[in-house]
């Protein structure tokens, strides 16, 4: 098994399984690379396994030769080399575990700096520039790695910095973060490493973070921060005075287009509000990372209605109560009516929406403990980091003197639900007080944040409350499309008795079979893979975790030790009822079909000019139609005989729906269904279908592949 795969490596995986093996921020970045062709600087993602392994039992056995040979081709690609003194290639190194962790890992920007690198480097853009990469190096490298001295070989600089990213994945603010969302503990962080782009190199340079649409109030308007002339992490940081993204429009029109034309192709990809982080570099523009945006509970209930209705967006009107569900069955509800008397002592930036008093305190650790003695707190700090993370679990609400919409206490708190103003800055904090003006508020004193307005009142100011009205809107749907969304069973009906849809088979039992295959899945991607509705693959699953057969991996769901040997034993029971040697000539007559099916699917990402394959733009119409020609050719030939099979195996019937459905969409014109990971495309049924088999069939990928058969 690879330890390091390339941005641009074709895993061929559902994207579930990629995201476990490269983590959240390394499969968005490669499917950005790879499947849209966006402008990512390129890199490579060390595994997750990776990361077990050195935790488990030190620095694996043959990653440097991995390491070094994906550099390589971050060197060929970027014109540089990685310590060469005349043409530096500097490196970033990010964490990225499955699940997203917000500011729970560290970051280490400029890598690769030593006496002779920065010379080279100030030949080319200055030595004040050079001197201020290197300063950020130092600085954070001693403090993230925990070295007094900086290594001056930049192959031991990124050596430390891996390290330091994988044993961060047990510091005290990661397991914090984690046992707040319910992440397990097992599954450890990937490693990012990236050829570094400069916001930094004059007022024509610059970086940012940015939501398609408003995190704290769900308006579909772009929304964030930008900061001209530095570097990304003084961005989420908190620690500069950012300026709103609405500014680029005015200094930087044609790069301000180009963004927002991106936002918007990943939005309508992922179905969903994208958070991206971006550098300007000499106004060149490059997409850095990628990742579906925390938001407050009012904003996603918005963007589920206003998405839903938009006949040009990718989500149904069932699709968006599901998404939402666990929002309706209590739902948020607005502060209306406060008097008018009210005086407001500050004002900073609506960062998450929601009103809520309590006493002031300034740590962390105070939160924590006022928290534990039932007392309601409002966390008041300069800007918050993530050492902070226990202390705003336990606050009602967070107020902060520095920092913008992108900053650390305001991305936490949307995705929380905790009231947050940011960036109010006529606030001071001390050790044991406030000042706000010339008023000194002491610890203990009650203060009432206003997050959806932004404003800071004086005691605890009362107002009535009443459902947000997109929740009525969703709440109507979900009436009108029979789902539940109280979580009450339906009719008396039991998951075991429930089929597939026209397949006549058990759905508790395929949906057991159907996650030994895939690894993970979550309802939404899910429900077509068992020929179910949203909301019925959710109860499903929350039947199946109830009884200890499926665990939890933040919004996924896996099989438990339980339920993998409760798989495993269907699988045996199919086996012998098909047969071995029916099974294994199932097989035999599948890989004819599937060197065919992976023929297509690389004719359709890439496509060869001059000799030389690049990505497949979908310009050339009559490349792309010859391609659609040979697909459909497949699965004439294939569909029919996917279908015989039923006649040994019954559940069979599943793979040939799958396939039909997504070759159908094909057809319309959808071209996602071919083979991308987001939706269930034809390759993600295809592959599963392949898996099944080999298992059936009694033998292992690993020996087909050996065997030239996978």
């Amino acid at each position: 098994m690879a330890f390091v795969y390339a941005f641009d490596h074709v895993h061929g995986l559902p994207f579930d399984e990629v995201t476990g093996i490269v983590g959240g921020k390394g499969a968005n970045l490669g499917l950005m690379t790879v499947e849209l062709g966006l402008p990512v600087p390129p890199g490579f993602t060390i595994s997750t396994e990776a990361c077990r392994a050195y935790l488990e039992g030190g620095w694996p056995e043959g990653l440097d030769e991995e390491i070094r040979r994906d550099m390589a081709g971050v060197e060929a690609a970027m014109g540089r080399r990685f310590g060469d003194p005349g043409n530096p290639l500097l490196v970033s190194v990010r964490s990225g575990a499955p699940v997203s962790m917000p500011g729970m890992m560290d970051t280490i920007l400029n890598l690769g700096l030593d006496d002779e690198t920065e010379r080279g480097l100030a030949g080319a853009s200055g030595d004040a520039f050079a001197a201020a990469c290197r300063t950020r190096l130092e600085v954070t490298y001693r403090d993230i790695v925990g070295v007094d001295e900086v290594p001056a070989d930049p192959w031991r600089q990124l050596r430390g910095a891996i390290e330091a990213v994988f044993r961060s994945w047990n510091g005290d603010r990661a397991r914090a973060y984690r046992a707040h969302e319910g992440i397990p503990e097992d599954l450890g962080t990937a490693v990012n490493v990236q050829a570094m782009v400069f916001g930094n190199l004059g007022e024509d340079s610059g970086t940012g973070v940015i939501f398609t649409r408003n995190p704290a109030t769900g308006e579909a308007v772009l929304y964030g921060d930008v900061l001209f002339n530095a570097q990304g992490e003084d961005v989420v940081a908190g620690t500069h005075a950012t300026e709103p993204i609405t500014v680029l429009d005015e200094r930087m029109p044609e790069i301000a287009a180009e963004l927002r034309g991106y936002a918007d192709t990943l939005e309508r990809h992922y179905a969903d509000v994208c958070d991206i982080e971006f550098t300007i570099e000499r106004r060149k523009l490059w997409l850095l990372q990628n990742r579906i945006g925390k938001r407050s509970p009012q904003a996603a209930l918005r963007c589920a209605v206003e998405m839903a209705e938009d006949p040009g967006f990718p989500l149904s009107r069932a699709e968006a109560v599901a998404r939402v569900a666990g929002l309706l069955a209590d739902p948020p509800r607005a502060t209306v009516g406060r008097a008018a008397a009210a005086p407001v002592i500050a004002t900073g930036l609506a960062a998450s929406p929601g009103v809520a008093a309590g006493e002031i305190v300034t740590s962390a650790d105070d939160a924590v403990e006022a928290a534990g003695a039932g007392r309601t707190v409002v966390l008041v700090r300069t800007e918050t980091s993530p050492d902070d993370v226990h202390g705003m679990e336990s606050a009602v609400a967070i107020l902060t003197s520095r920092g913008g919409l992108a900053s650390h206490a305001a991305v936490v708190a949307r995705g929380w639900g905790i009231p947050a103003v940011v960036g109010a800055a006529d606030v001071e904090v001390g050790t044991d007080s406030i000042t706000i003006g010339n008023r000194c508020y002491s610890v203990g004193y009650t203060l009432t944040v206003d997050g959806s307005q932004g404003t800071v009142y004086e005691g605890d100011v009362a107002g009535e409350s009443e459902i947000v009205p997109e929740a009525a809107v969703l709440l109507g749907w979900a009436l009108e499309l029979g789902i539940d969304v109280g979580g009450s069973e339906s009719g008396g009906a039991t998951m075991a008795d429930t089929d597939a849809e026209g397949a006549g088979i058990p759905l508790r039992e395929l949906a057991i079979r159907a996650l030994l295959i895939k690894g993970y899945a979550n309802p939404e991607g899910f429900a077509p893979v068992i020929l179910s509705s949203e909301d019925t693959t959710a109860a499903l699953l929350g039947g199946l975790l109830a009884d200890g057969l499926v665990e939890p991996m933040g919004p996924m769901y896996k099989l438990s030790a339980d339920g993998s040997l409760v798989g495993e034993a269907m699988l045996a029971d199919d086996t012998a009822t098909w047969g071995l040697e029916a099974a294994g000539a199932a097989l035999d007559a599948f890989i004819p079909f599937d060197q065919r099916m992976k023929h297509i699917v690389t004719a359709w990402q890439m496509h060869e000019v001059d000799g030389v394959p690049v990505m497949n733009d979908h310009a050339d119409a009559a490349y792309d139609d010859a391609v659609l020609g040979d697909f459909a050719a497949l699965h004439g030939e294939a569909g029919p005989w996917v279908g015989s099979l039923v006649a040994g195996l019954a559940r069979m019937e599943v793979y040939r729906v799958r396939l039909s459905r997504a070759a159908a969409n094909v057809a319309a014109g959808h071209h996602a269904f071919i083979a991308s990971p987001r939706v269930d495309s034809y390759h993600n049924a295809w592959f599963e279908l392949h898996e099944d088999l080999i298992r059936l069939a009694g033998k292992t990928r690993e020996e087909e592949t050996a065997a030239g058969r996978a």
